[in-house]
């Protein structure tokens, strides 16, 4: 596996553990509907609401804000997965919401997590 690979596949795992301890549920991971993939799909409870979580990872510490790298490109292409999903699952009455989880990993024992809630909208 490619080292951005790798790093992505733990910038995921992190993401992850993180909405598990804030009491979310996750649903599924990497799923896939075409050319378009939806990191996490996760329940909150309280508020009801499913969420659609792309997970940006970085090690080096100057390089683009991973949150800045979701483009407005790739938001279409997790809209489309989305409505996907909702369709194939039937959860069309949930409430829905698009979150970004950045990881800066410079320290690999303290990773920084950065939750956006809301980052963008369908």
């Amino acid at each position: 596996m490619a080292l951005h690979n790798e790093t992505g596949k733990k910038g995921e795992d992190i993401a992850a553990d993180f909405l598990t301890l804030k009491g979310y549920h996750v649903l599924d991971r990497n799923y896939r509907f075409e050319k378009s993939e939806i990191d996490i799909v996760a329940l909150q409870l309280e508020p009801a609401e499913l969420i659609f979580v792309e997970v940006r990872t970085r090690t080096h510490p100057l390089a683009q804000t991973p949150e800045d790298s979701v483009t407005t490109e790739k938001q279409q292409r997790i809209f489309r997965a989305a409505d996907a999903y909702l369709y194939e699952k039937q959860m069309w009455t949930v409430p829905v919401r698009f979150d970004i989880i950045a990881i800066q990993i410079t320290h690999p024992d303290h990773p920084l997590i950065h939750h956006i809630e809301d980052a963008f909208r369908f």
